[in-house]
């Protein structure tokens, strides 16, 4: 029974450029274009830079500044799990006669999972909580800010050919001369600096992350290639010899943690700054309208729009699969559930021969034609034992059971492959009723809210065949 809950075995087919087959559970469905849509299919935005241990927002400008890490939290180098502050009292010398001492409060950094302290690599302990701690300096800063201006400068430069190209194309379409009323209408409505402005030997602003500032354009950087050498540092004498203490060796994973400096031994691991989450919102490609927004603020995992096409589709499900045999025909049982509030019309029918969206199928299935009602979604009725149930008059051969807005129906699988996996596909049609406000108002005698009908391609996985 474990197995018919996995939600890969029926999948929704998202109509796009590519064919994405895909659990109705992952899926989005957007409300202005009618489609279901899969995370490939949308555009990521992001819309807020936050640290997910003190859980502070941070203006894009600046975490781009500050490489999307945050100032005042550390990852342990060893575990990188959350480092947590640690004071304590030290001795320290009164200054006005050094021969006497008092305690005094310090501060320094400690793991709580693997027990690494700041105190293990040497760093100084701070007189207050937070601060500056000590943060190693990498010896080829200088030369990895030389090649980031210098690509800076050189993605500038082919963004500008490429845009020269382009204006280029568009002048061959262009008349030779330009007529006395289209210089009329140019310089009445103030269009000549839009062209100046779009013009190919204009400033261009650089790639995303790449762009440079007013004026360093004018400048050409020159970098100096990286020269090869003859003679490395030998290694020492007791190189192969010296025994091994693992644990003074860092792992790959604590290295590549850390490329900038790559600590072979543990009394160079540093704390790291941890780097900083993300909240993005996912928007329709075809129309533009936002299908997932979720609160600005880090601590709130409310959505201000969330369009899970698990709320808006009826959902299909395996309830019961019998032994299955080749050319033998079986009946399953499958379950629809209606989310919307309003009864929803539901028509099951096989795939045509053809048909280019069914291409996995490997067996043949017979569906009822007759028209299936789903009653609305009742969270109250779920709890209500005195609720009196909807007399719909099902056909028992089709519909097994009926409970609130969930039906059991059958129907029959003919397997036509001697091995391997049965799969099936159909088609199911039903309507859908927006409920969210309309964009423009309703003429007179037109009906607001108006059913639209929405056919998807589900496809089912029913298993191996019997022996």
């Amino acid at each position: 029974m474990a197995s018919l809950l996995q939600a890969d075995r029926v999948l929704y087919l998202v109509s796009g450029e590519k064919k994405i087959r895909s659990p109705l559970s992952q899926l989005y469905y957007c409300r202005y274009c009618s489609e279901l849509r899969s995370l490939e299919c949308v555009s990521h935005e992001v819309d807020s830079h936050y640290c997910p241990s003190c859980l502070e927002n941070m203006p894009s400008a600046e975490a781009k500044l500050k490489k999307n890490r945050c100032a005042n939290c550390f990852d342990c180098p060893c575990c990188m799990h959350t480092l947590s502050t640690r004071a304590t009292n030290i001795p320290s010398p009164l200054p006005d006669d050094p021969a006497k001492t008092t305690m005094k409060k310090a501060y320094y950094l400690a793991c709580g999972f693997c027990r690494w302290t700041s105190r293990d690599v040497g760093m100084a302990d701070k007189s207050v909580a937070s601060g500056g701690w000590q943060e190693p300096e990498n010896p080829h800063t200088q030369r990895i800010n030389k090649l980031i201006e210098y690509y800076q400068q050189l993605a500038q430069r082919e963004k500008a050919e490429r845009d020269r190209k382009k204006l280029a194309r568009r002048r061959t379409y262009m008349p030779l001369a330009f007529s006395q009323h289209t210089i009329h209408v140019v310089e009445k409505y103030g269009l000549g600096t839009r062209l100046q402005r779009q013009r190919s030997g204009a400033p261009i602003s650089g790639l995303a992350g790449l762009s440079l500032k007013e004026g360093e354009d004018q400048k050409e950087i020159k970098i100096e290639p990286v020269q090869a050498l003859e003679e490395v540092e030998p290694l020492p004498e007791d190189y192969y010899t010296r025994p091994i203490n693992l644990p003074e060796v860092t792992t790959l994973r604590q290295r590549l943690l850390q490329p900038d400096f790559q600590p072979i031994g543990a009394s160079q691991l540093y704390p790291r700054h941890k780097h900083l989450l993300i909240k993005r919102s996912l928007r329709c490609r075809k129309c533009e309208h936002n299908l997932s927004k979720p609160e600005f603020n880090p601590t709130s995992i409310k959505f201000k729009i969330q369009l899970v096409a698990l709320n808006y589709i009826p959902e299909v499900r395996i309830m019961s699969i019998p032994n299955l045999r080749y050319l033998k025909e079986s009946q399953v049982l499958l379950t629809l559930t209606n989310p919307v509030e309003n009864i929803t019309h539901v028509t099951l029918r096989p795939c045509e021969e053809g048909d280019q969206d069914d291409l996995k199928s490997t067996a043949t299935v017979a569906v009822s034609a007759k028209e299936l009602l789903l009653a609305g979604k009742d969270a109250a009725a779920e709890y209500d034992e005195l609720a009196e149930p909807q007399d719909f008059q099902d056909d028992p051969d089709v519909v097994a059971f009926r409970k609130s807005n969930k039906i059991g129906i059958f129907i029959k699988v003919t397997p036509q492959c001697e091995e391997g996996e049965v799969m099936l596909s159909f088609k199911m049609r039903h309507d859908f009723r927006n409920l969210a406000a309309p964009i423009r108002p309703t003429e007179e005698g037109e009906q607001g809210n108006e059913p639209i009908w929405l056919t998807h391609h589900v496809e089912l996985s029913l298993g191996p065949l019997a022996p």
